[in-house]
């Protein structure tokens, strides 16, 4: 998949989001405020080059795929067993290729980081001992593991919870009981990504 990219001298903004494991809405932001560099192409589509993505991707901590069988990475979070596993069943049920594992607690999740290495957590915010946002903090603290993705999910319907975690470095933080299409757009999973190719 990225390998193909490679040898294209421009890619469009799907394309790019697919690589980059985001929504088209987010390469637009990025290229709007100057983080991203795009061209124009004389009908006014932008057009980015592999390099470009490379280079952003590096100075941001974003794993890029490698290998055309690479397949997505994500670690499910969170201490009840039944919202683990529906969240794993939603996911799977969408690509079957996805690879995720499940943690139960902080402790277990920073394990599974270190071995399964994901791409994407998709952490509960309240969990005996070490909590989502201790979690969170960390993972963004340490170098070697600030590019992976962070999607919060909580019970708590206070908006003050949402803030704090994105402030701490999570994309977003989505309410339970979770609705399947929001978690697979925050996940990268909804039509439009699965399209980017």
């Amino acid at each position: 998949m990225a390998r193909s990219l490679r040898t294209k001298d421009y890619l469009k903004p799907k394309e790019v989001a697919g690589l980059l494991r985001v929504e088209p809405g987010t390469i637009r932001l990025w290229t709007q405020d100057g983080r991203l560099r795009a061209t124009t192409t004389a009908g006014g589509h932008r057009r980015f080059s592999y390099h470009d993505v490379e280079r952003f991707a590096r100075e941001h901590a974003i794993e890029l795929p490698t290998r055309s069988g690479d397949a997505l990475r994500v670690l499910v979070v969170d201490d009840d067993k039944r919202v683990a596993r529906m969240v794993r069943s939603m996911l799977i049920g969408e690509d079957p290729e996805l690879q995720v594992e499940i943690a139960h607690d902080g402790f277990a999740a920073g394990q599974a980081v270190e071995k399964f290495q994901p791409h994407i957590i998709i952490l509960d915010l309240i969990m005996p001992g070490v909590d989502g946002y201790q979690l969170c903090k960390t993972l963004k603290d340490d170098p070697a593991t600030v590019g992976i993705r962070i999607i919060a999910i909580t019970g708590d319907p206070d908006p003050k919870a949402a803030r704090k975690i994105v402030r701490l470095g999570a994309e977003i933080c989505l309410a339970k009981p979770l609705k399947k299409q929001l978690l697979l757009e925050a996940v990268g999973l909804s039509v439009a990504a699965r399209h980017a190719y």
